[in-house]
Order: structure tokens, then C-alpha cells, then sequence
């Protein structure tokens, strides 16, 4: 019996050394500055956000929050980069839809993968799109948008910043719900899909708000709805899709998510999701947020993002495949 005993405080010795080191590390963390690595190019809206929060972080944490821009691969170089940085709470990463949601699908192979290789830390924006149209086009509202394209002999056109894209995909998500006949033209960036429509050359798309409020407020666009299930702050007058074609169900947005390697100590992840939530719950973050053409959401649990990511990928997932580009690119 001794020997038993004594065996069995050995292994709950060896246990306990085991956990140690993460409980170490986590109780200590931060010690260090942390690197958040963004997938787009500096002075972009969610570069500018990214910033906002760092700079709180810094001061909730006690260490410097670098910022690294890594635009690239379609918002993959950033993603790829991150999902073999050590696991420990020192390099982090924002990522949307795309990378997470959508690409798993569209592309022949990935350098990580989004399902096995992170694990969420706050999922804090939603990036809606404006339906917008061109002015001479003879609609005023969502119903008669589908109305005319029902009857319009013509296909109507419309534009994207590329096939497989987020945006490209919310125009295709409506043109099959509603059996609409229309052509995609697409483009190399957002600014270009978007200046068409205002040049008269496409008739409509679902478009990102930072390339289309300037030209909303100008005249130069209409906008019908917004994608996102809450009205964009920027545009409290128009209605959401699901509001203006009485769709409850509708949406068809990005989000800005900030991700963590997936064997990060499940403490320092706690601690950096409660630091988020604090930051991204004030109303003066919602409002800078907000000016940027960003929907501020209160973040879910860890275990609620990663079933809305679920969700995200078997609704995209599915389109991908419906439409043919499964592996397309």
C-alpha cells in the first residue's frame, strides 16, 4: 500500500509540474510588448480601430501594443503568419470573413487553417455593405429593386472587387434568394466597383461603406439598404435588407475578429477577451467605431464565436459551392 500511495503522489506531482508552467505564465502575462498583426494596409478603417483598442490595451495590460501591418494574399499573410507564432499570447491577429469564413471553401489549399489553428479572442465589429444603386436607375427601395430586375429585359449588372469576395458573394446570396437574373462585372478594388455604378457603367452592388458614404452623401449613389441585421449609424435613415424586404433572416456582412494561436493558455485568452469587452463596451469606442462605418457589437463568449463561425462557414461554404468556385481559386 505504501508503494501505491506513494506512486500516486508521484504522478499528481508530475501533473501539477505539467500545468505549472502555463498557470506561471498566464498569472505573469503580460511581460513583454504584444504584436497584433493586421491584414490590411495602414490608414485603412480597420487599421485605424485596431489602433484605437491597442493603445488601451496597452495602458489595461501595462506592456506596449505594437501594431504590425501584413496586407497580402487576398487577408491571408497575416493569418498564415500567426498560425505558427508561439502559442503564449504575444502575437495576435485580426482577421474578417474572408480568411475565416469564406477561403476554407473558395480556395484549393490554405496555409493554416481557420477552424484548428486559432482561437478567438473577441469578435468586436460587424463590417456591413450598402446596397447601392445608380441614381438614373429608376428604384427607390429594395422591393422595386427586385421588381425591376424581375422584369428588366436586360440582365442587371453588378459590381464586385473581385469573384470569391465577401462583397461578390452578398450580391450572389441576393440574386439567388430572390431568382434574380444579374451580371457580375468584376474589378480590383472596392473604389473602382464603386465609381462605376456612380459613372453610370454597372447598375448596382453591394458595396463596402468606407469606398461608398462619401459618394451616398453626394448624391452621386443610392442607397437602398444595408446588409447587417442593425442599421449603420452613418445611414440611420436607411433600412436594413431584412427590414426593407421583410427578411428577417438577411445578412450578409464581414466582422473584424481578433484571433490568438490555438494552444495560447486558455487563462490569457480569458483575460485578453474580458480586457476586450471592457474596451470595445465604451461608448466612445462604439462611437469612433461607428464614425468609421463599422456596426460596435458586444462580443460573444469564446465558445459563442466559435459557434458563429460555425455558422458563417456552412452558410459562405455553401454559396461557394452552389456557385460553382469550390476550390476555384
Amino acid at each position: 500500500m505504501p508503494f501505491v500511495t506513494g506512486r500516486r503522489t508521484l504522478l499528481a506531482l508530475a501533473a501539477c509540474a505539467l500545468l505549472q508552467p502555463a498557470t506561471a505564465t498566464a498569472q505573469n502575462y503580460p511581460t513583454r510588448p504584444i504584436t497584433i498583426v493586421v491584414p490590411l494596409a495602414a490608414g485603412t478603417g480597420m487599421d485605424s480601430l485596431v489602433r484605437l483598442y491597442a493603445d488601451r490595451l496597452q495602458s489595461s495590460l501595462g506592456q506596449p501594443v505594437v501594431v504590425e501591418n501584413r496586407p497580402g494574399a487576398a487577408l491571408m499573410l497575416a493569418a498564415a503568419a500567426v498560425a505558427t507564432a508561439p502559442p503564449d499570447g504575444y502575437t495576435l491577429v485580426v482577421s474578417t470573413s474572408a480568411p475565416m469564413a469564406i477561403n476554407q471553401t473558395l480556395y484549393k489549399k490554405l496555409n493554416f487553417n481557420p477552424e484548428k489553428d486559432f482561437v478567438p479572442i473577441s469578435l468586436y465589429v460587424k463590417s456591413p455593405f450598402i446596397l447601392v444603386v445608380d441614381p438614373k436607375l429608376p428604384v427607390n427601395s429594395v422591393p422595386e429593386l427586385i421588381k425591376y430586375a424581375k422584369e428588366s429585359k436586360n440582365p442587371l449588372t453588378y459590381s464586385s472587387p473581385g469573384a470569391g469576395t465577401a462583397l461578390h458573394l452578398s450580391s450572389e446570396y441576393m440574386k439567388n434568394r430572390y431568382g434574380l437574373a444579374m451580371t457580375h462585372v468584376p474589378y480590383k478594388s472596392s473604389p473602382q466597383a464603386v465609381a462605376d455604378i456612380a459613372a453610370g457603367h454597372v447598375n448596382m452592388a453591394f458595396a463596402e461603406a468606407g469606398a461608398s458614404l462619401p459618394l451616398i452623401k453626394d448624391g452621386k449613389l443610392r442607397a437602398l439598404a444595408v446588409s447587417s441585421q442593425d442599421r449603420l449609424p452613418s445611414l440611420p435613415d436607411v433600412p436594413t435588407f431584412a427590414e426593407a424586404a421583410k427578411a428577417p433572416d438577411f445578412e450578409a456582412v464581414s466582422w473584424h475578429v481578433l484571433l490568438a494561436p490555438a494552444a495560447t493558455p486558455r487563462p490569457i485568452v480569458e483575460r485578453l477577451h474580458a480586457e476586450m469587452k471592457k474596451i470595445m463596451g465604451d461608448p466612445e469606442m462604439k462611437k469612433l467605431a461607428s464614425n468609421i462605418g463599422l456596426i460596435p457589437m458586444d462580443t460573444p463568449s469564446i465558445d459563442g464565436i466559435e459557434q458563429y463561425f460555425k455558422t458563417e462557414r456552412e452558410k459562405w461554404g455553401t454559396l461557394v459551392r452552389q456557385l460553382g468556385l469550390e476550390g476555384s481559386m
